[in-house]
Formats: C-alpha cells, sequence, structure tokens
C-alpha cells in the first residue's frame, strides 16, 4: 500500500473525521473508500466507449434473445419433502 497525504479545507477535515466516528471507522478507511468509489466512477465513464470497440458476442447476446422466461417455479411444495 502506497501512503497519500494531501491538504484539505479545515470544514472538510472536521466532516470526514465526523463521518469516521459515526461510522466506527478511521478516518484513514473513510478517504480510501470515498477515493476508490470516486476513480471507479471515472473509470465507468468510459464504459459505453468499451461497448462500442468491443461489442458483445453472439454468445455474449443470447441470453437478451429471450423474449419470454415464463413464470418462476413454485418450489413451496417442496418444503415437506426434506422431513
Amino acid at each position: 500500500m502506497t501512503m497519500i497525504s494531501f491538504r484539505v479545507d479545515d470544514s472538510e477535515a472536521t466532516a470526514a473525521q465526523r463521518w469516521a466516528d459515526e461510522l466506527g471507522i478511521d478516518k484513514s478507511e473513510l478517504l480510501r473508500e470515498a477515493l476508490h468509489r470516486h476513480l471507479a466512477r471515472l473509470a465507468s465513464e468510459h464504459d459505453a466507449d468499451t461497448w462500442l470497440e468491443q461489442p458483445l458476442t453472439d454468445d455474449e447476446s443470447t441470453i437478451g434473445q429471450i423474449s419470454e422466461w415464463g413464470p418462476a417455479e413454485d418450489w413451496a411444495d417442496w418444503a415437506d419433502a426434506a422431513g
């Protein structure tokens, strides 16, 4: 793991500590998770480009061709089978 150090506004530092205390976690954990989520969101903004560059294969898109799954099976009568 790499140490990252940065400056934030006093009010944001106070808010981060308050949330960490409320959640019962270390402030570092709160900030790591926040950074992770933000980076994941930024990466997801490129998903549309990826879909255009690498469309689904025929095998991957097969499930989308199913127009009617029908009703789900009712397994309630199996509750007595185990006994």
